[in-house]
């Protein structure tokens, strides 16, 4: 609420006035101005306009809501999650505005990923949001040989772990390389090959394998200056780093000038199963288990 206006310099007509009757005059007539009070039309929209600078340059600066519409990233990220992603990690540039207004020259106070931090940067060529795990920075070299990543000539561990298993539910199909498994209790499931893998830094993640796949085997690369790899952690079911850059297909190399945000909290997660016309449904539809998840 802004405080109410006073009039400055207020004096009596009478020119014979002390500077202490002045004063006096003054004082009263501000304690008649700030008797008064302000319109609740004005009020409101004060406050309207309050809230909608807050939500901007929160939203622009430090975390910002994305959700999840695909599978690319199963088993760590589902569709139907929506995350909260911290805007500071990687600086800040056009890409950090609402609507993209280009008032940042280039990207100020950058800082680079870390090996296996989940990214969120705009696609090189559509320029649509994507989010992938950073696998690999400038500098280092990366291959892929039978399904497992080869980073700096040394591949990284891959432990077979228990398989993955996830409801089918409106947001989530089985592939057709998963295996559908009914429940005793009559839940249909979607069963897949769950694989941990561990970074040098001693980063662990989970990802899915199907098997041999065309794109298991990618030849030594080193990623250039400024740049990043990255992969989904659904390997055979992410259009990456892999791919060479395409419209709603691959992303190729990404330039680190492309970074919007770090992902760091699940903050709500549906099936997909609620209709806005029974709100018991939204609900009933909640992944509770994975609300406020840190990733």
């Amino acid at each position: 609420m802004t405080e109410p206006t006073t009039s400055a310099d207020t004096t009596s007509p009478e020119a014979t006035d002390t500077p202490e009757d002045t004063a006096i005059t003054s004082d009263t007539n501000a304690a008649k101005t700030e008797g008064k009070p302000e319109k609740k039309e004005d009020n409101f929209f004060v406050f309207l306009i309050k809230l909608v600078v807050i939500v901007l340059v929160f939203r622009s600066f430090i975390f910002s809501p994305f959700n999840i519409p695909s599978e690319s990233m199963l088993p760590n990220l589902q569709n139907g999650d929506y995350l909260l992603a911290a805007k500071w990690p990687y600086g800040y540039s056009k890409y950090s505005l609402p609507g993209e207004v280009p008032l940042i020259p280039g990207r100020i106070f950058a800082g680079e990923p870390e090996r296996g931090d989940i990214v969120i940067f705009k696609h090189p060529v559509d320029g649509t949001d994507y989010i992938k795990r950073a696998i690999a920075l400038p500098g280092d070299t990366v291959a892929m040989v039978d399904g497992q990543v080869i980073l700096n000539g040394t591949p990284i561990p891959k432990e077979r772990i228990e398989n993955f298993e996830i409801e089918v539910t409106p947001n989530t199909k089985c592939h057709g390389q998963a295996e559908q498994v009914t429940k005793p209790d009559g839940t249909i499931v979607c069963s897949y090959a769950q694989f941990r893998e561990t970074l040098p830094s001693g980063e662990s993640y989970n990802v899915l394998d199907f098997g041999p796949m065309p794109m298991d085997d990618y030849p030594e690369f080193t990623v250039p200056e400024g740049s990043m790899f990255v992969m989904g952690d659904n390997r055979d079911n992410s259009q990456d780093s892999r791919f060479p850059a395409m419209p709603g297909g691959g992303v190729g190399i990404v330039p680190q000038d492309l970074l919007v945000a770090r992902a760091s909290v699940i903050m709500w997660s549906t099936d997909g199963s609620s209709e806005w016309i029974k709100p018991w449904t939204w609900f009933s539809a909640a992944r509770g288990d994975r609300i406020g998840t840190g990733l």
